[in-house]
């Protein structure tokens, strides 16, 4: 099966480079978070629909691998899918690539394990079947 993946554009601002002219290491995570919503957001548009406050997600932990930097001037890109499947977790892959001569070069890749949550009841729930589904293609 294809994931469903979405591609995200990432607007980089000065606020995230660094004194060496580089966008700071914990902007990539940023980006991934940003990317994440747009993920969720393509999923609404074919079919899922999350219900923020009584029942969503929660990151339980967050990996970034930094393969280059990426520049203020950088045309950027997430993209994000997901990449495992438990019963009350899944785990959700992002590449950042940014555009160099027209080819996307892979800048970092990350992973997030992201639980399913009632936020009323404050525990973990099952991963509902229809994200699944739609999320495994």
């Amino acid at each position: 099966m294809t994931p469903f993946k979405n591609k995200t554009q990432v607007q980089i601002r000065f606020k995230d480079i660094d004194m060496m002219g580089h966008v700071n290491n914990a902007n990539y995570i940023t980006y991934f978070e940003l990317a994440r919503l747009t993920y969720f957001e393509a999923l609404s548009e074919v079919g899922v629909k999350i219900d923020w406050v009584n029942e969503g997600v929660i990151l339980a932990k967050i990996e970034m691998e930094y393969k280059q930097p990426i520049l203020l001037t950088d045309k950027v890109f997430v993209y994000t899918w997901a990449s495992r499947m438990g019963s009350n977790s899944f785990d959700m892959s992002c590449t950042i690539v940014r555009v160099i001569d027209g080819v996307e070069v892979e800048a970092a890749k990350g992973l997030a394990v992201i639980v399913c949550f009632n936020y009323k009841t404050n525990q973990t729930i099952a991963v509902p079947e229809i994200w699944k589904a739609k999320m495994l293609g």
